[in-house]
């Protein structure tokens, strides 16, 4: 169940991505965890919170989460996997939704400026996401 976290977690502050066809640059290993069953536990939906705010310990894939969040918000995901990119979706769209306390804690830390927020305006709108 962690290991969907990787996936899910992966690019949680990339606010929208967008799907493209570039082979995947980051482990594939986690694509296949539920994220759903990552998003319907709050305690592992805080543990990864804190280790991407970097106020908690980080487990093994949360390290690498938050070791590619970076690189992964400031190219789209393109070199997510199909899989890293529907699951980034739906945690942008859950954290949005219904942590919406978390996002804003995420945005400020990797889109300080809101330079992301802006360049993702339109991938929000596909997801029925007020910004």
């Amino acid at each position: 169940m962690n290991k969907l976290v990787l996936a899910v977690v992966f690019c949680i502050a990339a606010t929208i991505t967008v799907v493209q066809t570039a082979p995947a640059k980051y482990t594939t290993k986690y694509d296949n965890v539920n994220i759903d069953d990552i998003l319907s536990n709050d305690r592992l939906v805080t543990s990864y919170f804190k280790c991407l705010m970097e106020t908690g310990k980080c487990t093994p894939e949360g390290e690498e989460i938050k070791r590619w969040l970076p690189e992964a918000i400031d190219n789209k995901c393109a070199d997510c996997s199909e899989k890293q990119k529907i699951g980034s979706e739906k945690v942008i769209k859950f954290l949005f939704e219904k942590k919406n306390d978390m996002w804003k804690q995420l945005e400020q830390k990797y889109d300080p400026q809101g330079l992301y927020k802006q360049r993702y305006m339109e991938d929000a709108k596909k997801l029925n996401i007020a910004v």
